[in-house]
């Protein structure tokens, strides 16, 4: 991700959940905010397990049913709408639950668990964090891990707390993990070693090698391509993705961030995935329809159905989140 701007609204007022966007994406004027053209759509859909619906880019923001609208027209069937704090964790879950091409995952970002222990409140935050992981369509505890990026030494023991108990949660409730990892991948890895990885793990916008690949692959750890994989400068996450076991392999967004190639720099979304999944295949020499296919079963080993769990009085309650 990237810096964003957030408006000063109550954090935690569920109310929130009834508003299109949350925040929005900060960064240069310069920038070209226009939208990329849609794509041929995949013969076979796929899903977007990671994306950011609640940020707000380009010229003319998409509210979340224009961006459902497109994913479903480019052959993207659901996607895994992710938490980064506590409001956007609570607008996650609330959008998944009356939404059935969304999921949820919930958590709070490593870059701000530092913050939050300062203050004297994550252990609250992780608290809500929990219940919220408890709901059926709450699928994943992510996006957590380790950034050594952002934080300095400082930083680095909240993160591990906060990384630790996201992995429990995680665990207690049988969700998958959803893992940010940004310039710690030995740490990452130890972690996971040391206190138990869940059953199911999922290194998000994966950025290692092909050593990493394999350590993923002994351990049973999904890795999750973003548009990074197009870029010209990714020679070593396209011979990890090469690596990877086929079942063990998915892809994402990231959305608004890591547009793929040829539109990098501008606005991301769940309808781009075919660009994404396009560049896999060539990497591989393998048909993009049987990529999608192993990726959408992986997918949903992961996740489970984005059809159970859907609320059962015939209504649809979309409007309110999704206006």
């Amino acid at each position: 991700g990237e810096p964003m701007t957030t408006d000063p609204a109550t954090p935690d007022d569920p109310a929130r959940a009834a508003e299109p966007h949350l925040r929005s994406r900060s960064g240069s004027d310069r920038r070209d905010r226009s939208w990329p053209a849609e794509p041929t759509p995949l013969a076979v859909a796929v899903y977007d397990n990671h994306t950011h619906l609640e940020v707000a880019d380009g010229d003319d923001p998409l509210d979340v049913t224009e961006q459902l609208a497109r994913a479903t027209a480019a052959g993207v069937r659901g996607v895994v709408q992710v938490g980064t704090d506590v409001a956007t964790s609570i607008w996650s879950a609330a959008l998944a639950a009356v939404e059935p091409r969304v999921l949820a995952a919930v958590a709070i970002h490593p870059n701000d668990a530092p913050e939050l222990a300062q203050a004297g409140t994550l252990d609250e935050a992780l608290a809500t964090i929990a219940e919220l992981a408890a709901q059926p369509r709450v699928r994943a505890v992510g996006e957590t891990g380790l950034d050594f990026f952002r934080t300095g030494e400082e930083g680095r023991d909240a993160q591990f707390a906060a990384f630790e108990a996201h992995i429990e949660i995680a665990k207690s409730t049988g969700t998958a993990l959803q893992i940010h990892d940004r310039d710690a991948h030995d740490e990452v890895v130890s972690t996971l070693l040391r206190v138990g990885a869940p059953e199911k793990t999922v290194f998000h916008c994966f950025s290692g090698d092909e050593h990493l690949a394999r350590l993923c692959a002994d351990h049973g750890w999904y890795l999750s391509f973003a548009g990074t994989v197009t870029f010209s400068n990714a020679s070593p996450l396209r011979a990890a993705l090469a690596v990877a076991p086929r079942e063990l392999v998915l892809v994402e967004t990231d959305a608004p961030y890591l547009t793929p190639t040829p539109f990098r720099g501008r606005p991301n979304a769940p309808y781009l995935i075919p660009y994404t999944l396009r560049s896999m295949a060539a990497t591989l020499d393998v048909p993009e329809d049987e990529l999608a296919a192993s990726i959408a079963a992986n997918t949903e080993r992961v996740y489970g159905s984005w059809d159970d769990d859907l609320p059962d009085d015939g209504t649809d309650r979309r409007d309110g989140v999704a206006a």
